[in-house]
């Protein structure tokens, strides 16, 4: 085994084969590697855009590393390769930093998990509001309510203040209710409050708020609020709106709005 061993470090031919030993058992050993990380990976709660990031990062890195190696069994100087990589990648690095930037950005996105697909979002700077369809490297990819394909740089996203709608259980919807100045305050309160208890999807055991919100030129302003599940939300916002036109209506109560009257002369010539 020594005289193999002196052959293999000392002899051209020997070095060779040294080379093709270390390039077949590297194979094998990165094949065996990546195996584990896939099954590891599946079985980790890591998002499964990350899957495919995370395994090319690390057969590049592994190839990389047996290729030194080699070169380092042929008695090849690796440390001038080693700075031309790193040289190469920082220029790589310079002419992609826009896309770089991105898939910085959906890494944080990915780890910390802000938005989540299926999640209505709302990017505040842009006014855009949507549902995640999907989170890749490059970027986030929404539906508006309309049915609309939204692309979003994930720079953006990070950048970005990011409402998300989805994330909590139940939600609070607000509505406003004016009323004539002439209007009995504590039955208009009053029958708000059955309007907003008369729905169903209406969480009674959360509070409902019904109170003057500002004293407008030609109206009593008030405020109703109430809880619902996130879902439901739409669906509770509309029927109050319809429900408090329709009961104040129907209660005789004055619901003011702006008129104008427009008179008209005639001026003989």
């Amino acid at each position: 085994m020594e005289k193999i061993s002196r052959f293999l470090e000392t002899t051209y031919g020997g070095m060779i084969l040294m080379a093709v030993m270390i390039f077949i058992v590297g194979i094998i050993a990165i094949r065996i590697i990546l195996f584990v990380a896939k099954r590891l990976l599946l079985k980790s709660k890591l998002d499964r855009a990350l899957h495919a990031f995370v395994l090319m990062a690390l057969k590049i890195v592994l190839w990389v590393t047996l290729i030194i190696i080699i070169l380092s069994s042929l008695n090849v100087p690796t440390v001038p390769l080693v700075t031309l990589l790193g040289a190469a990648g920082a220029a790589i690095a310079l002419a992609l930093r826009d896309s770089l930037s991105n898939v910085a950005a959906g890494l944080i996105i990915l780890f910390s998990k802000p938005i989540l697909k299926g999640e209505i979002i709302e990017i505040e700077e842009k006014s855009m509001l949507g549902v995640v369809d999907a989170i890749d490297l490059m970027a986030t990819h929404l539906h508006s309510l309309d049915n609309k394909k939204i692309t979003v740089p994930n720079s953006l996203i990070i950048n970005s203040v990011v409402l998300n709608y989805s994330r909590e259980g139940k939600r609070r919807v607000d509505c406003v209710a004016s009323v004539s100045y002439d209007a009995d305050l504590e039955r208009t309160k009053q029958l708000l409050r059955e309007t907003v208890l008369s729905c169903p999807e209406v969480l009674a055991s959360e509070d409902i708020i019904v109170g003057v919100n500002s004293l407008g030129d030609s109206a009593v302003v008030l405020d109703v609020k109430a809880w619902c599940k996130t879902d439901d939300y739409f669906v509770v916002k509309y029927y109050l709106q319809e429900k408090i036109k329709r009961n104040l209506d129907d209660a005789g109560i004055e619901i003011p709005y702006n008129k104008v009257d427009v008179n008209i002369k005639n001026y003989k010539a």
